[in-house]
């Protein structure tokens, strides 16, 4: 393989091996990051738009339990977990973010952002009102002009994007792609719900030990279940292709179902 010793290209994305304030300090002077889950990681199959974002991605973490198991056990390799969840606690201590104004928070609909921003709010993060933007719901091809103005005018340092896994990639490569400054976009989805009670809690022992999809799927199987299981067939996926990017016009027999 030809990675730097602290990446690994695996599906055609490249991971970054660091550790949270790594990344972090990586991303200074803006760029995209993601996060993709072995569930939406399924995309790069189906979806042109979201396979574009994450091979264009400045920086990718390891969130998937599955994916670095799996490539683990593949190549005889040891590459670490770096989860979305332990992503955004480090990047909610960095004083730049703490600072009203200099984030701007993309949420996943009002009652989301209810929860999260009093969350944010106990742990002495104040979040004006205008940093703040409700996702509509996006589908097909990803526009959103509204958002684009609104971050011209503000010119944040930081975007945070909290909604779903496989929509949140290809909104952050979407901004990457027009706003004149680019600021640090993370796609952390899910993640702050975790800490801030809008998902199921996750405490730490479980997300080091790769069990927080356990957790979802206790909290709410008729949701969650699925979807993980659906994830499974992420596995030939990554046998047959490892590092290379899947061809699509290879992978009828992984275009079907979600």
């Amino acid at each position: 393989m030809s990675e730097l010793p602290n990446e690994r290209q695996i599906l055609g994305v490249r991971f970054c091996l660091g550790e949270a304030d790594e990344i972090i300090s990586r991303l200074g002077s803006g760029g995209l990051l993601v996060v993709p889950s072995a569930p939406s990681f399924m995309e790069i199959v189906r979806n042109e738009e979201y396979r574009d974002a994450v091979t264009n991605a400045d920086v990718a973490i390891t969130d998937s339990a599955l994916m670095v198991l799996l490539w683990n056990w593949l190549e005889n390799d040891s590459i670490g977990r770096l989860s979305g969840l332990k992503y955004i606690r480090a990047l909610l201590q960095e004083e730049e973010v703490r600072t009203p104004g200099r984030t701007f928070w993309v949420m996943a609909g009002r009652k989301s952002a209810e929860k999260n921003l009093s969350w944010l709010k106990s742990q002495g993060i104040e979040v004006p009102a205008e940093c703040v933007y409700y996702a509509p719901l996006y589908t097909g091809k990803i526009e959103d002009p509204e958002l684009i103005e609104k971050l011209q005018l503000l010119r944040p340092k930081h975007v945070v994007i909290t909604v779903g896994g496989g929509t949140q990639e290809r909104l952050g490569f979407y901004l990457k792609r027009n706003l004149e400054n680019l600021p640090a976009i993370h796609c952390i989805g899910a993640a702050i719900a975790f800490l801030s009670g809008d998902q199921v809690r996750i405490p730490n022992w479980a997300d080091r030990l790769y069990l927080g999809w356990l957790f979802r799927c206790i909290s709410s199987p008729r949701h969650y279940v699925p979807r993980y299981f659906s994830a499974l067939r992420f596995i030939p996926l990554l046998w047959r292709y490892r590092e290379h990017l899947p061809v699509p016009q290879e992978l009828a027999a992984f275009n079907t179902g979600r």
